[in-house]
């Protein structure tokens, strides 16, 4: 906003300067004084920031153009309009006031100036509310830039922190997870190998002077050990996660980032009963719905792509359809193509659809 009020105030020195060259006055040096003057006095307000001095300055200005009118020559009247906006529009609030304030001084200069003055005042007017405006929008972008700096600022921060707590979250679970593996091994594991050594070791010692009683011990170690492989094998069983419960988790999380970094919304809807999915296939059904995501966001313009799982009495069927546009033509990419071969590897089909948006269905045999 300075830099054009400083732009329009030179613009009119030039102007003063080339009708006092058209005139030819006599009082040259006395019109050069002037100038130099008003200049260094208008120079000076856009140096200090203290809105009290600059005040003081415009009346300096302003004063310095009303004697240069009266003394020197009436022109210097065109000066005004500029410094008299200024200096009003920090007391008003309203144009209209400044715009009134700043026509008065037409009244009473002389009447071959009074267009030329109405001309300026009305054009300094105009110049002044067009800066101010644009001034106050780039304050209120960079308020508003600031603001969201500070907003991304903190979101950052708690994500962070959120992280970190993460972090320690899954590292203090993992200690607990093993401290609790190590307990039941002690527990239920320990305590049966122990029992079983002891009574092999007084087994060994009864074997020439007691032999039945011996055998009748290295039969109870032999229990005893079969026990403790028992309960082996079940705390590792129920420690390892049903093959389902990893299949549809795994498919869950990666339908969760998709919708966390793309604008589409995806749906999972699953029934029946998931344990019969083999390993292969769950890895089978994994790629192909992200295959199949992966062109929804690409090529359909969709808004909402749902998966739907369900596994039936022979086979297992999985589709992913978006509400696209679709195609009159199917073109089937090395993407469909890698689907095809990952199904027909495991004797499935798979079956591609356009009619009503774009959907690709996997099916699955289950094996007997």
């Amino acid at each position: 906003m300075e830099f054009w009020m400083i732009g329009t105030k030179l613009v009119l020195l030039l102007y003063i300067a080339f009708f006092f060259v058209r005139e030819e006055i006599s009082y040259i040096s006395l019109a050069v004084l002037t100038f130099l003057v008003y200049f260094c006095v208008n120079i000076t307000v856009y140096i200090f920031k203290q809105k009290t001095i600059k005040r003081i300055l415009h009346i300096v200005s302003i004063c310095i153009s009303i004697i240069a009118c009266i003394m020197v020559n009436p022109m210097f009247s065109i000066l005004l309009p500029l410094s008299i906006v200024e200096l009003t529009a920090g007391f008003f609030e309203k144009k209209i006031t400044i715009l009134l304030l700043s026509i008065i001084p037409i009244f009473y200069i002389h009447e071959l100036f009074q267009p030329l003055y109405g001309l300026v005042a009305i054009f300094c007017f105009m110049l002044y509310s067009v800066t101010s405006s644009f001034s106050n929008m780039l304050v209120k972008d960079e308020a508003q830039i600031d603001s969201m700096r500070k907003s991304i600022q903190k979101l950052t921060k708690h994500l962070n922190e959120n992280t970190e707590y993460i972090r320690q979250s899954e590292y203090t679970f993992k200690l607990e997870e093993r401290n609790r593996i190590s307990q039941e091994i002690h527990d239920k594991i320990g305590h049966s190998m122990t029992g079983a050594l002891f009574q092999m070791e007084a087994a060994k010692r009864l074997m020439e002077t007691d032999p039945e009683r011996s055998a009748e011990l290295l039969q109870n170690a032999i229990n005893i050990s079969k026990d403790g492989i028992e309960n082996i094998r079940m705390t590792l069983k129920n420690m390892k996660p049903p093959t389902e419960q990893v299949g549809i988790h795994r498919l869950k999380l990666m339908i969760d980032d998709f919708n966390a970094k793309q604008q589409i919304k995806t749906v999972l809807t699953y029934e029946g009963n998931l344990d019969i999915i083999s390993p292969i296939q769950w890895k089978i059904i994994h790629e192909n719905v992200t295959e199949a995501l992966t062109n929804a966001m690409k090529y359909s313009r969709a808004t909402i792509v749902s998966v739907d799982l369900k596994v039936l009495n022979k086979l297992v069927r999985v589709e992913v359809k978006d509400n696209g546009a679709g195609t009159d033509t199917i073109k089937k990419g090395l993407g469909i193509i890698g689907m095809e071969e990952r199904t027909a590897a495991v004797d499935g089909k798979m079956i591609v659809d356009s009619t009503h948006g774009f959907s690709v269905t996997t099916l699955l045999p289950i094996p007997l």
